[in-house]
């Protein structure tokens, strides 16, 4: 339970540390990338994504509550990491993208190992879930 606690409480401020300051950015996304041409999106993107940060804080709280919260946790990250491998792989995006990517595809094999685990020691150890 203690590995789950940290992987999601490590991604949570990671993500935090990472997404917030994108909010100050847009000027400077749109200089260094194509320009932003749909900022709703851009800003969507952030919003949604912070959200799942704190989703994260949430379930470093009792993982072991939270379980079947980890499922869509690892769809949110998958959902970035393993389209920018394909983009890349079709040459859409650059390598840089790719690396940016990494850390999502890292920390979602970290949620699927805490599933995983607490999935396993689910009928060993009492819990509090409430119905």
């Amino acid at each position: 339970m203690k590995y789950a606690r940290s992987v999601f409480l490590i991604a949570g401020i990671y993500g935090l540390l990472v997404l917030v300051p994108m909010y100050f950015m847009e000027q400077k996304q749109s200089t260094d990338c194509p320009p932003i041409t749909h900022p709703e999106f851009y800003y969507g993107f952030i919003g949604v994504a912070v959200a799942w940060q704190v989703a994260f804080l949430v379930l470093a709280t009792d993982p072991r509550r939270y379980r079947l919260m980890i499922l869509p946790a690892i769809l949110e990250k998958a959902s970035f990491a393993i389209p920018v491998i394909i983009l890349y792989l079709q040459n859409r995006v650059s390598f840089l993208t790719v690396v940016v990517g990494l850390p999502d595809l890292f920390l979602g094999v970290l949620f699927a190992v805490a599933f995983l685990k607490i999935w396993r020691d689910r009928d060993s150890t009492p819990t509090t879930d409430s119905v």
